[in-house]
């Protein structure tokens, strides 16, 4: 399997976590997790380590401690090394289709099977933020039919898995530019927002009608606004100010550690700009839907491998 991957150093740390930002009033989307994962079998090892080693036991309604069995942690895995936040750029559902002689339709079906196997895992290894980029402001020109049953699809995946999301303790969250979405749509993702809103085993950040540029801007209009409003002064202005007001801070840790993307493709196509500043990349030449627990792992592998300087020196 071609990858894409850096020199690395041995030593791997992780992104300094950021208080979470109280007070967040957003009307845009957040989103949980699917309780029927098809994960790949697993492999049978005596040197595998496991994350827990018996069945999780605890309300299913307080959030934070689902009934389930997790996935072993593969070997050359360490739970201490893992990314507390992965960004995906889900690409390739098309091309997968097309290659197999199927709809643009069943692709993105496909996706949403490869999305539950990785909310599985990430569930099982301790990584407590999940964003996918689910829907591009630039998508928006893709052909109408397409983009119909992309709404539909994200539409029917929450009404059918929102009592799993409660149960299995995902905090759901979207993100980006709600005034093109369907009302229907609008309304699912609030409902869902504010229904998972108190758990803690996963949260999945979902981007439609997302762009990092747009991210930056609306960013920018918040700051403007409070300064004419006299709120904050033109001098008040920093990084920090504008980090505020990034609809990432719908979450403790809005600096993804590791960002992956699938197809083969070299860039980050105008997602989470700010953001990535710090993130380490890898690139899967595999198509989003074929994307599961091998090569998942031989992401997290990579990860795990890197030193993180954040522009200094190690000594």
């Amino acid at each position: 399997m071609f990858s894409l991957r850096f020199p690395i150093p041995v030593e791997s740390s992780i992104t300094p976590p950021k208080p979470c930002i109280s007070g967040y009033n957003s009307t845009r989307f957040q989103t949980t997790r699917f309780n029927s994962l098809s994960t790949p079998k697993l492999r049978s090892t005596s040197t595998a380590k496991v994350a827990v080693k018996e069945e999780i036991q605890g309300d299913p309604n307080d959030g934070t401690a689902p009934t389930r069995t997790p996935e072993p942690v593969p070997p050359g895995l360490e739970l201490e090394l893992m990314p507390k936040h992965v960004a995906v750029i889900m690409d390739g559902n098309g091309r997968w289709a097309k290659q197999k002689g199927l709809s643009p339709s069943a692709g993105h079906e496909a996706g949403v099977r490869a999305l539950r196997r990785i909310i599985e895992l990430c569930c099982s290894w301790g990584i407590k933020v999940l964003t996918v980029f689910a829907f591009s402001t630039d998508n928006w020109v893709r052909p109408r039919v397409e983009i119909d049953f992309l709404m539909s699809l994200f539409e029917r995946t929450i009404d059918a898995e929102i009592e799993s999301f409660k149960k299995d303790g995902l905090r759901i969250s979207v993100i980006g530019d709600e005034t093109k979405l369907p009302d229907s749509l609008k309304r699912l993702i609030r409902n869902a927002e504010e229904s998972t809103k108190d758990n803690s085993t996963l949260q999945l950040i979902v981007a439609v009608s997302y762009s990092g540029k747009y991210d930056v801007v609306q960013a920018c209009k918040s700051v403007a606004e409070k300064v004419k409003e006299g709120n904050i002064q033109l001098e008040d202005i920093n990084e920090s100010l504008i980090e505020q007001e990034l609809e990432t801070n719908c979450t403790e840790f809005p600096y993804p550690d590791l960002l992956i993307r699938t197809s083969g493709e070299l860039r980050v196509s105008n997602f989470l700009l700010w953001q990535l500043a710090y993130t380490e990349l890898y690139f899967d030449q595999d198509y989003w839907p074929d994307f599961g627990k091998d090569e998942f792992v031989e992401a997290l592998r990579s990860f795990q491998k890197r030193q993180r300087r954040y522009g200094g020196r190690k000594t």
